[in-house]
């Protein structure tokens, strides 16, 4: 094979490889002895079919695939024999007008990693922002648990229904006087002001009192998932069984045994514990700025303008995504292609610290087990269909890349607590306000711009001010799930269960 490089400027490199054609008739001439006697023909014993009608049958696709495993072979050689270290797959193009019985001609263009030098890791130092847990805090987050859990008990019967208040109901929903399938509950328990019912239905049984009967009418949403209720107007006969109002709810003891637990010291323990919690997250994303701070202010190299544009794709994919979703999509659109350049300051500086982590940790000897490998797929296989589950890990198994993506960000966190380990680590505690001001203050312009004024957007689908602090652009679109009664609201599907990881 002949090698001739036709680019050596930065990180990109270009080979022109020559296969002569002797190379690969002498590759077809091995494959036809091989499958020779495995060949059955008409006149021939098994096995002793003659090696010209060999290939003379089946010359075409043995040809197909030697030249295939020739030019896979030719392309690892290179890399092998240049010492490349590729930054993402090489581009392979065959040149125009081969023939079989003729040289095989090919051009390779293939950007590769930077040569980095593995920083000092002595002398480090960082600071860790502590959050203990206060008395207020606390009953705060218990005051939020006994809200969630509400009791009510039954009310006068001079009661009129006002909002917050919870009715006990059956209803019969009709469709031009017809009943509709799955449109009749009995002993339903709404509650006045809280959007489970479609609009209109809860607002109609404002001051109904028990014993009450009504007949109201609503129209089902253009959107309803039941495609034959979308847009009708429908009628419901409905009987009050009982008004109730809300009954205060004591935490002690018995709110605590509630949950299983012994008593309300130990669901104290156990929130005091969910707080810490929090707060450690909190932390450990303060810290790891501060580190990553440090490292993209010592390190300036030129990174793979491939990788650069593939992080930034996701970035960009994930903005697009989230701007649909908003009221306003053509205006938010408009916000995010006006920081655009932002976006690629963000992408670039993500993998020039991803070399940087990856080199401090291939130099240290961090790595992940062939355990904690096994697990990822695992988890990330759960994000399938139970049918398609093993063929993903198979899939996955086979594919060094997409091992290395899933791989990444576990190696990522690794060598993070490796240089924790190993820094110089001062504590001083805050407040929860105090530390989530310290991780905005150190959230560097270049990195994550914020939007001057966030678009609102449909109040069902409330968005976070933030912009995306994602790699992976995986969020998904909740879709309603069905409902055994229409008349109530559908209720959202959690996402899927794909992860973002958080800015660098």
């Amino acid at each position: 094979m002949q090698i001739v490089e036709t680019t050596n400027e930065g990180l990109k490199r270009a080979y022109t490889l020559t296969i002569p054609a002797k190379d690969i008739e002498a590759k077809i001439d091995a494959e036809v002895k091989k499958v020779a006697p495995q060949v059955r023909m008409p006149g021939f014993r098994p096995g002793k079919v003659p090696a010209n009608l060999v290939r003379k049958m089946h010359g075409e696709a043995l040809h197909a695939d030697v030249l295939n495993t020739t030019l896979r072979e030719s392309v690892d050689g290179l890399i092998r024999d240049k010492q490349l270290r590729p930054a993402l797959q090489p581009k392979v193009e065959m040149a125009d007008g081969y023939e079989q019985g003729k040289d095989a001609e090919l051009t390779v263009e293939v950007e590769v990693l930077p040569e980095i030098t593995a920083p000092s890791i002595e002398g480090l130092k960082l600071e860790r922002l502590t959050v203990p847990v206060s008395d207020e805090q606390l009953d705060e987050a218990l005051g939020r648990l006994a809200e969630g859990q509400k009791s009510y008990k039954d009310a006068p019967k001079s009661k009129k229904a006002a909002e917050g208040d919870q009715l006990i109901i059956d209803f019969v929903g009709k469709l031009d006087g017809v009943e509709f399938e799955n449109g009749a509950a009995q002993d339903a328990p709404l509650v006045i002001g809280s959007g489970q019912f479609i609009p209109g239905f809860e607002e109609q049984l404002t001051g109904a009192k028990t014993g009450d009967k009504k007949t109201i009418k609503v129209t089902f949403p253009a959107d309803y998932q039941a495609e034959h209720l979308a847009g009708k107007e429908a009628e419901f006969d409905i009987t009050v069984k009982q008004v109730k109002v809300e009954a205060e709810t004591k935490i002690d003891d018995d709110f605590a045994k509630n949950f299983g637990l012994e008593g309300l010291d130990k669901l104290k323990e156990l929130m005091k514990g969910q707080i810490e919690q929090e707060s450690a997250g909190l932390t450990r994303t303060q810290m790891k700025r501060q580190l990553l701070d440090k490292l993209a202010a010592d390190h300036d190299f030129d990174v793979p303008p491939t990788m650069v544009e593939a992080e930034f794709q996701q970035i960009w994919n994930q903005l697009q995504q989230e701007a649909a979703r908003e009221e306003d999509p053509e205006a938010a659109l408009k916000e995010i292609e006006a920081e655009k350049d932002d976006y690629k300051r963000i992408a670039e500086r993500r993998v020039r610290l991803g070399l940087l982590l990856s080199e401090i940790g291939q130099t240290n000897g961090v790595e992940i087990s062939s355990q904690e490998m096994q697990m990822l797929i695992q988890q990330a296989a759960q994000q399938y269909r139970p049918e398609d589950r093993e063929r993903f890990v198979e899939y996955v198994r086979n594919d060094a890349m997409a091992q290395a993506q899933l791989r990444a960000p576990l190696y990522e966190d690794k060598v993070v607590d490796f240089l924790f380990d190993k820094a110089e680590v001062t504590e001083r505690e805050v407040t929860r306000e105090e530390l989530e001001a310290a991780i905005e203050a150190e959230e560097a312009p270049a990195e994550a711009p914020k939007k001057k004024a966030p678009a609102k957007k449909a109040p069902a689908k409330k968005a976070s001010a933030k912009k995306p602090a994602a790699k992976k652009a995986d969020s998904a679109e909740a879709k309603p799930a069905a409902k055994k009664a229409p008349a109530k609201k559908p209720a959202a599907k959690k996402a899927p269960a794909k992860k973002a990881p958080a800015k660098k």
